[in-house]
Formats: structure tokens, sequence, C-alpha cells
């Protein structure tokens, strides 16, 4: 894609376990170590990063000449999302091809500005955008996202398998959710369960990129359009998300610095 460098699909193969928040605060933490970060929200149904990233209601991206447009900045960030195109209470009551469509046009015709890593929010499931996404560009990685909950694996395990089978590289799992916190006296309870991240990351022979808790405060601050490494710039949960950036870029540049195998028979 033109003005982009990588691509980092960030998954789940199913809802509810945090993947936006999830894929919002990892573009935000790659911009702090530094990189030209760009983020596209490609759940056409339910977008939901313009609210997470504090863009509000009605603002509309600028035209860059016929049927191009710019991205949104967002705390330093490129943003593209459905929710720039459209209502926000307006439901996509479209058929696969239509929502096909309209993510290849979300790909082809934003103009990113030299763009280091693109993270795309996909929806849940394995379906068409995914299919759609591993067709049309090069994709240099996956983070796939979970909760430790056995519920949640199972659809992880398929999201793994799906990127496997088109050829992506699975560059590790994020254990979201590992532990409840209670806000008021600090106590940890691992509620959905120990240990799912790291199965799942040793069954496939890729890593676990980190591990982040279940605390009201990262709701509220992607609730409230400040996600928590912009909220907290210096607090634990915000070095976790840097930490699993860090990883993400050592793996994409592990794979494009991999030579290829060249072997002389007799």
């Amino acid at each position: 894609m033109e003005g982009v460098k990588h691509i980092v699909a960030v998954a789940s193969g199913k809802g509810g376990v945090g993947k936006s928040t999830v894929t919002a605060n990892l573009a935000l933490a790659m911009a702090a170590e530094g990189y030209r970060v760009g983020l596209l929200d490609a759940d056409i149904y339910g977008p939901s990063q313009a609210q997470m990233l504090g863009i509000g209601e009605g603002v509309r991206p600028k035209m860059a000449g016929e049927n191009r447009f710019n991205p949104l900045p967002a705390y330093g960030i490129q943003a593209m999302s459905m929710a720039f195109m459209v209502d926000i209470n307006e439901p996509m009551v479209w058929r696969g091809p239509m929502v096909s469509g309209a993510f290849q046009q979300l790909l082809n015709q934003t103009v990113w500005d030299d763009v280091d890593y693109l993270f795309i929010d996909m929806p849940p499931g394995t379906g068409d955008i995914q299919l759609t996404l591993a067709q049309k560009v090069p994709v240099s990685g996956a983070v796939i996202v979970t909760t430790p909950q056995d519920i949640a694996l199972l659809d992880a395990r398929k999201g793994i398998e799906m990127f496997r089978k088109v050829n992506v590289p699975v560059l590790g799992v994020v254990e979201n959710m590992s532990l409840h916190i209670c806000s008021n006296c600090g106590h940890s309870e691992p509620i959905f369960g120990e240990g799912g991240g790291e199965r799942i990351a040793e069954q496939y022979g890729t890593q676990l990129l980190g591990q982040l808790p279940l605390q009201l405060s990262i709701r509220e601050q992607a609730d409230g359009g400040k996600p928590t490494v912009v909220a907290e710039p210096d607090g634990g949960i915000t070095e976790t998300f840097r930490s699993i950036a860090r990883a993400v870029a050592e793996g994409v540049e592990g794979q494009s610095n991999e030579s290829p195998s060249i072997s002389f028979s007799d």
C-alpha cells in the first residue's frame, strides 16, 4: 500500500475480548516508541475507534483528489474508520459483498502519510473482511487478542489457523483481562481463568506478547476518548503496551529481514 511500510492485523476471532481497546492503545504505544503510525478500523458494522480516539461525531476526512481522502489525526497517529463516513446511529445493513467493497475503499482510497506501521482493527470472526485483507494487501503479521477463558481460546485458535491458511505470520498473543483488579481495595483475581494466553501461544509456536488486567480505568479512558497510553503515559499499563509494541516491531522486522534459503544440488 502506498505510504505504508508494514501492515499489522489485530484480530480475536471472537467479540467482547477488548480487541479494539487493545488496538487503539497498541497503536498509540507504537507511536510513543517513535514510529509513524496509522490505525484503520475495519469493523464496518460496529466501528468504535472514532470514540476511543476522541474524534467527535460528524467530523469528516478531507478529500485528497478524486475519490481519495486523508486520514484524521488523533494523538499523533493517523486514523480512518467507517464511522467518519456515516452518521453514528446509522446501522450498516449490508450483505457480505457490500461490506468487502466498503473495506476495500477504506484500504485503497485513504492517503496515508509515510506510515511505518498501519494497525488494522479487525472485526470478529474469520469471514469476508479477513479474506479480503489477506488477498488485497501484503500483511506483515497478525496479533491475536484473547482472554484466558476457554471459550475465548476456542475462537482465538480459529483466528490463528485462519492467518496461517493465508500465509500471514502470527506475531504473538495478547492476553487481555488476565486479572480483575478491584478499584476500591486493589485485590486481584483471575475471574476468567489463568494461563490461557500462554497455553495457546505455546501450542502454536508463537509468543505471549503481554498480559493486561481487567481494570475499570482502561474501560473509562477508552469510552472517554483518551486511551490509557495517552491518559497515563507513565503508568504500568502503558509500559505493558509499549513492551508489546516493541515485541511487535521486533517480530515484523524479523520477518522483513529473513533472507530466502537457496540450496544447490549436484
